[in-house]
């Protein structure tokens, strides 16, 4: 737990004070990426208005989820979106499924499939790990104790013993691949998803795993997230789910593209 940003002056009856920056829950995961800085005007105007239509819809806990294909930048935007949470005076709690993966020798053990697309889509992600640990708990009407990270995807470590205790106000934020899953889409108070050409993010994704061998990324990305990806959208149609969809090809001119299901 740690709080974020100096304290903002307020003006309270001819008195200027100091008002605490509100609290910032974050991930024990190593794997992780900092708050980029400011690309846009644009993007900050709509990263605000954004904030602002989560924290009206209520002053309990939330969860919202950001979802899009891999490397469409649902990261950095989970982190915009804390920030300007924050700034609004709501304690925020970051996660990500990828957090909430099932250990690889798990399935060395168990001897199932999870390096071809249809084996990682089916078999990657501890469903009930996210649902109990997670989801259920940072829920308005659960017991507030939430865990941020399951197994750290890098290290292999068990974080399941580590917890936060989310204030009554608090927006848990998950960015995630397949985020409006069956397995836990029920439990999403708002759903973002980013558009971003597909192969326009398996470009990104290959660009931004080059240092582990161009060959290499490009197998894992192409045979493998692309793959799943493709298989989440067939079976799950994530973009008529969200609430809101976010054009987010031009990373400094992110623009709304439509808001509410298309249901």
């Amino acid at each position: 737990m740690r709080r974020t940003g100096p304290a903002k002056p307020e003006e309270r009856r001819g008195r200027l004070i100091l008002v605490p920056p509100a609290r910032s829950h974050e991930s024990v995961s190593t794997w992780r990426q900092p708050l980029p800085p400011p690309a846009s005007a644009v993007r900050t105007a709509l990263i605000a208005e954004v904030a602002g239509e989560i924290s009206a819809l209520s002053a309990r806990r939330l969860r919202v989820a950001v979802d899009g294909m891999t490397a469409a930048g649902k990261t950095s935007f989970g982190h915009e979106l804390a920030a300007a949470l924050r700034a609004g005076g709501r304690p925020t709690l970051r996660a990500s499924f990828d957090d909430f993966k099932n250990p690889w020798r798990e399935a060395l053990e168990l001897g199932y499939d999870r390096l071809s697309g249809e084996g990682y889509y089916r078999n990657a992600y501890d469903f009930r790990s996210a649902r109990e640990l997670l989801l259920e708990p940072a829920g308005p009407n659960g017991t507030g104790i939430v865990v941020l990270c399951a197994h750290d995807p890098l290290t292999g470590a068990d974080h399941r013993a580590i917890t936060v205790t989310a204030p009554t106000d608090a927006v848990l934020i998950v960015d995630s691949v397949f985020a409006f899953r069956p397995e836990y889409n029920d439990v999403w108070d708002y759903r973002i998803w980013l558009d971003v050409d597909a192969e326009i993010a398996l470009r990104r994704g290959i660009g931004r795993a080059e240092a582990e061998g161009v060959d290499g990324a490009t197998r894992v990305h192409r045979d493998r997230y692309h793959v799943a990806e493709a298989l989440y959208v067939a079976e799950v149609g994530p973009v008529a789910l969200a609430d809101i969809v976010v054009d987010n090809e031009d990373y400094a001119r992110p623009r709304i593209l439509r808001r509410g299901p298309a249901r």
